[in-house]
């Protein structure tokens, strides 16, 4: 599976932003999926899942309430909507898939990643 990022850009705290993830090789279907971020010194981290279904999905405390993951198998696209973004969810973004129907929250659960899509939140 290969698994294509984008949607990242530059907006102002407050604002909102939704990334997309386009899956090609396989049928996407068949995996779950999430996304995760990588700020400059840290390490990456999840931010949220969906299994292969779209109807079990998991969120990072730090994103509750603001992203919402969703999936359209039917155009073997993951989706993430950022509202009320905040300076701290700066970072590169990268979604991910796996070869189980769950949803998984470690980076070492996941079989297949994309190549990141940079978001910026200014102050």
């Amino acid at each position: 599976v290969q698994l294509q990022a984008c949607g990242g850009g530059l907006v102002q705290a407050g604002g909102s932003l939704r990334l997309s993830c386009a899956a090609s090789g396989r049928t996407f279907s068949n995996y779950a999926a999430g996304w995760f971020r990588q700020a400059p010194g840290k390490e990456r981290e999840f931010v949220a899942a969906v299994g292969w279904s779209g109807g079990i999905t998991g969120y990072a405390e730090s994103v509750k309430g603001r992203f919402t993951i969703s999936r359209d198998n039917a155009k073997n696209t993951v989706y993430l909507q950022m509202n009320s973004l905040k300076p701290e969810d700066t970072a590169v973004y990268y979604c991910a898939g796996r070869r189980y129907s769950g949803v998984g929250y470690a980076v070492d659960t996941y079989d297949y990643w994309g190549q990141g899509t940079q978001v910026t939140v200014s102050s």
